[in-house]
């Protein structure tokens, strides 16, 4: 489980599904609905820089990016379905 800070203060729990680097970027699949069959999960993209001390993790948005992403996560999780 993970915890973030959103943009205005409040804590979102996730549970992290997967999670791979490519071309040098962390990416990680979360939910914050493991048990749940139809639950949404989003696609995270590792933003920290060397100065920040806690990773730090932002919304994948790039419409190439997920599908790229998301077939990588797709194909290392056989048993789960991503739909868009």
């Amino acid at each position: 489980m993970i915890t973030f800070t959103d943009e205005n203060g409040n804590q979102v729990e996730f549970d992290i599904i997967e999670e791979t680097r490519i071309n040098g970027v962390n990416y990680i699949l979360v939910t914050d609905k493991v048990e749940d069959e139809e639950a949404e999960a989003y696609i995270l993209k590792d933003v920290s820089s060397d100065e920040d001390e806690d990773a730090v993790y932002e919304m994948v948005e790039d419409e190439s990016e997920i599908d790229y992403i998301g077939k990588v996560f797709a194909e290392s999780m056989e048993d789960v379905e991503i739909i868009k």
